[in-house]
């Protein structure tokens, strides 16, 4: 049957065949002439040569038009072959997809960003993780604390987003221990804290087991250097370690002031910088404003790349406030905060939520000190500040989280509009790929 296809009136790989056995024979006539050469001069040895570099030309000519012709009949689903046709045509055109897809840097923390990257990832391999290692509470803390190495957490959790790995194994790595002394630790982070023991270095510990676990672009720790995170209030008060600040606001009754980190020169790592400068766009967020986004723009060279850079700058506000650290927020004073601690411009756009939640889990929240974040666009709007706005809530075992498949639409659509408008061929062809996947997947469901 599949020969019968291939061998069909119309079908033009046939003439590659034939090209292909005429590519074998001349070979075979220049080998065969070499052996029997009686008279081995330098010229009959040359036309030899040449006349089998022609017979292996020609079927490597052939071998690549077949094998072209070949995809091209699986794709069309003209021919059918031991796998699913159509699952072949979805991963053709989804690999296509992806390379094609843009650059994106990623910078934040916590569970916003991983949320996020899970969207993303459906849309793009070019995508650069930069994780804040401020953390210093929970099983990342102990870790942090007995065997110095970098929180693994956060990286933990965007990694685990970005790999291709089986339910179980993202069962098994999120798993954390019920009893005795690893009560409470993930096994995620003890496999990353042995990857670091026999690694040189951390940045390192986190490319081995990104490619243990097939991770789809890069995660980098923002820095190597054992970063703490401080907080200075308005009315003086210091409190050290990340974990401490949201409980030292609501004991102190006194709202952040900024946020230091030490040591102060932290190094960024070249790679983050790297992928800064190349991306179409940085998005920060969406995560905790002084814990896990503001700590990364604490870096210098973080900082001074983000506002060199020509990406376009994308701010992913929080949907609710967090007690202790943006109470009573709106999106207008997120942003001040941020542009207080950069102390330039770094943000070009942001997205907001304009989703509605239910009375009882407004309730919740509110009993929690937490409510929605004001929008404030006009105001946003005076700093030279694009609004993108959109429902985005999605309720979760009764907390607010980011609809990841709409936010990561939204925001691969405005990067494909602003940043890769100018270029009309690469537009064209990746909406028109993507557009052909998403018929190709509806059409299997």
């Amino acid at each position: 049957m599949m020969l019968s296809k291939l061998l069909a009136p119309g079908v033009n790989i046939k003439r590659w065949i034939l090209l292909g056995i005429l590519g074998c024979s001349i070979l075979a006539f220049g080998i065969v002439r070499i052996i029997n050469e009686s008279n081995l001069t330098f010229r009959n040895i040359g036309v030899s040569i040449f006349i089998i570099a022609i017979g292996a030309l020609i079927i490597y000519i052939s071998i690549i038009q077949i094998i072209k012709f070949f995809i091209i009949l699986v794709n069309t689903g003209n021919l059918d072959v031991a796998i699913d046709s159509k699952n072949l045509k979805n991963l053709i055109y989804e690999k296509r997809v992806l390379v094609k897809g843009p650059k994106i840097v990623v910078i934040g923390g916590g569970t916003g960003l991983s949320t996020m990257l899970r969207g993303l990832k459906k849309y793009t391999n070019n995508i650069t993780a930069i994780v804040t290692v401020a953390d210093d509470g929970g099983g990342s803390g102990v870790l942090r604390e007995d065997l110095g190495i970098l929180p693994p957490g956060d990286i933990r959790n965007c990694m685990l987003a970005l790999a291709e790995t089986e339910p179980l194994m993202d069962e098994l790595l999120q798993y954390r221990f019920t009893d005795g002394r690893l009560k409470d630790q993930s096994f995620g982070n003890l496999f990353l804290a042995a990857m670091d023991g026999i690694s040189n270095n951390f940045e390192e510990a986190v490319q081995k087991m990104s490619s243990v676990l097939a991770v789809t672009g890069r995660v980098i720790p923002v820095t190597l250097d054992n970063m703490v995170l401080k907080a200075k209030l308005k009315n003086g008060m210091i409190i050290d370690g990340e974990s401490n600040i949201p409980q030292g606001v609501i004991d102190n009754n006194s709202p952040i002031d900024e946020v230091f980190i030490e040591p102060k020169d932290a190094r960024a790592l070249k790679e983050a910088l790297v992928a800064i400068n190349e991306a179409d766009a940085v998005i920060l967020g969406p995560g905790s404003l002084y814990t896990s986004i503001i700590p990364n723009l604490l870096v210098k060279e973080i900082r001074n790349s983000l506002s060199k850079t020509k990406a376009i700058r994308v701010y992913v506000a929080n949907i609710m406030t967090q007690p202790g650290e943006s109470d009573n927020f709106g999106v207008i004073d997120h942003i001040k905060a941020i542009n207080k601690h950069t102390k330039c411009k770094v943000i070009d756009y942001v997205v907001v939520n304009t989703g509605k939640i239910s009375s009882e889990l407004e309730k919740k929240y509110l009993d929690e000190n937490s409510n929605m974040v004001n929008i404030n666009e006009e105001e946003v709007k005076k700093l030279g500040i694009g609004v993108i706005k959109k429902d985005f809530v999605k309720v979760g075992k009764g907390y607010i989280r980011h609809d990841a498949d709409k936010l990561a639409a939204i925001l691969v659509e405005t990067i494909m509009e602003k940043r890769l408008f100018k270029d009309k061929k690469k537009i064209v062809e990746y909406f028109y790929l993507s557009q052909k996947l998403k018929e190709n997947k509806q059409s299997k469901e």
